[in-house]
């Protein structure tokens, strides 16, 4: 049974208290299907979400099976299922491989259970025959049938159910509600749907109507337009409008009792006209062979990895732009390059034979010296910010851009940790690819002078820095679109801040310069590993002050920590809205 008492939810509006529930009342049984029904903003959502502890009451207790979960700890993964109102699946995969990783993600069990479950909710939810369909084909109401697969898979003993039936036609509409009332028969399990729709509340057990965060009815749906004294379900909400929330919850308070007993005999006459024996309470405990144990955190980490990669390789618009960025930069730098590879060949400390043939070839190596550095250090930086753009690219919508989903699979019991491991697996498999081809094709055809593979040490670093630190940026921004556009602009100060092209007043650098990987990797590309000879014409043209190596790999080592810091912050942090 799930119990509230005296629900309360009061939050601060422009220094105002607002009441979004208010001393919310009622009991539903083992094996029930409730509606919660009633005008925009009434607080439908708010409950549902109250219910599933996604939003904290201000007061008030929540009773499940005769448990506190306010005191006792909330629901357990494996008990409860939310289907929300936004999509949980990926549009990329099938509708089987999305079930499969819900299951993976959510239970613990060999790959033969696994294959049961999953066949056994595909047929339950009427999904069996377009099992390989991919989501971005489904129908409306097919969307919602998976959604609730999804979900059905730890074999919850309460589904709560946010306007699933929201935008679909009427005969798709009864098909859903009648599969949620089918799911409130098996097990025992309460099935709670918040909708707007009052066509087809004859199919539901209860309703419960709200009103401005008020219960205001709790009923058998037949005795419901006689609470109201009106004809059908349609003129309710009207009838909600002749008087105030607080007067409505006080008279529903004092009919209650009676509504109750007719809701219990009509309760039971339901598993009886099913030829179901009624469910009887089962708390928490009494039957160790219902708890459905978490997967491991390798599991989930491995399923997560693999569905990225999945993923990536299915979004033919993201995989051809990362080949684009992984082909295209590194020619770019090539060919920016081969000037500056024909002035190498010039650099020489000979002299000439007299005073006046020594001061022509000391001017003469001036001149290529400068032509040298100026092309040595913006190669490297060309690299530095190349690479920069492909971590941005990386990253910027790697958490935002699904957040809504994240929230979902932490919701159903996916770990932090797993979540976050399996992105910094992901990322760094792409740092490593970018960086090692750009710095393979650009030695092959402008081989550097100098130490190569601490050149390349600092090329991974600085796109792993720029990939950590927009990772967190979109962990811990609100849309994708505004984790991009941070993004973007990061990356566009590299340059300008860097000091590599133009020198920064000394008091600005001191300021600028550690957060920017740029200079980081730049400084100790140029200061870590060329040549004397070739060191001395990058320092004859760049007025900027080089750090040293182990200084540059410690910096970029603080970013790359920074930014995974910053993503584990934004992951952890509960945000649904």
């Amino acid at each position: 049974m799930l119990e509230a008492r005296n629900i309360c939810l009061e939050v601060d509006h422009e220094g105002e208290s607002l009441f979004l529930l208010s001393d919310v009342n009622f009991c539903i049984p083992r094996g029930h299907f409730t509606a919660i029904v009633g005008p925009s903003g009434c607080g439908k959502t708010t409950l549902l979400k109250a219910i599933a502890g996604i939003k904290e009451t201000t007061s008030g207790t929540f009773f499940w099976e005769g448990r506190d979960l306010a005191e006792d700890g909330d629901f357990e993964p494996y008990e409860i299922g939310y289907v929300p109102q936004f999509s949980i699946a990926y549009e990329e995969l099938t509708v089987d491989e999305n079930i499969e990783s819900s299951a993976r993600l959510r239970v613990d069990a060999d790959e033969d259970e696994l294959d049961a479950i999953i066949d056994g909710v595909l047929e339950e939810t009427g999904l069996s025959e377009i099992a390989d369909r991919p989501v971005k084909l489904l129908s409306g109401g097919q969307k919602r049938r998976l959604a609730l697969a999804m979900e059905l898979v730890s074999s919850p003993r309460i589904l709560l159910c946010d306007e699933v039936t929201s935008g679909l036609d009427p005969r798709s509409e009864r098909e859903i509600v009648e599969l949620l009332h089918q799911l409130s028969l098996k097990d025992g399990r309460i099935v709670i749907s918040v909708t707007h729709s009052l066509a087809q509340m004859e199919l539901y057990d209860s309703i419960i109507v709200m009103v401005r965060g008020n219960l205001a009815y709790h009923g058998a749906p037949d005795l419901m337009v006689h609470y109201f004294g009106e004809k059908d379900f349609e003129e309710v909400y009207p009838k909600l409008a002749l008087r105030e929330p607080d007067e409505w919850r006080q008279s529903w308070l004092k009919h209650r009792v009676y509504y109750y007993q007719q809701l219990e005999k009509r309760h039971l006459e339901k598993f009886t006209a099913a030829g179901v024996a009624p469910p009887q309470p089962s708390p928490r405990g009494e039957n160790p062979d219902d708890e459905c144990p978490q997967p491991s955190f390798l599991v989930q980490f491995s399923t997560l990895l693999k569905r990225r990669f999945t993923i990536l390789f299915r979004d033919r618009t993201q995989l051809w732009l990362q080949v684009a960025m992984i082909v295209i930069f590194p020619i770019l730098v090539a060919l920016f390059s081969s000037k500056g590879q024909e002035q190498l060949l010039h650099l020489t400390d000979s002299m000439g034979s007299d005073l006046a043939a020594e001061v022509q070839a000391q001017q003469a190596q001036a001149e290529v010296r400068a032509r040298v550095g100026s092309a040595v250090s913006g190669i490297i930086m060309f690299q530095v910010i190349l690479l920069g753009l492909m971590g941005s690219n990386n990253a910027a919508r790697e958490v935002a851009g699904e957040r809504l989903i994240m929230e979902k699979e932490k919701f159903a019991g996916a770990s932090v940790g797993a979540y976050m491991a399996s992105k910094l697996a992901f990322l760094g498999i792409l740092v490593l690819l970018q960086s090692l081809w750009m710095f393979a094709f650009v030695q092959y055809c402008w081989p550097l002078r100098g130490d190569e593979m601490n050149h390349l040490l600092f090329l991974i670093l600085a796109n792993a820095a720029m990939t950590t630190m927009c990772l967190g940026i979109s962990a811990n921004c609100k849309t994708a679109d505004q984790a991009s556009l941070l993004s973007i602009y990061l990356v566009g100060f590299q340059l300008p801040l860097s000091g590599a092209v133009l020198a920064l007043p000394e008091f600005v650098e001191v300021f600028t310069q550690p957060f920017i990987s740029a200079y980081w990797a730049w400084s100790g590309s140029v200061n870590g590993g060329l040549e004397s000879e070739v060191l001395k014409a990058v320092n004859s043209i760049v007025q900027t002050s080089f750090a040293d190596r182990m200084s540059c790999l410690l910096v970029l080592a603080v970013h790359v920590l920074v930014g995974i810091l910053l993503a584990y912050i934004g992951v952890r942090r509960t945000r649904w809205e």
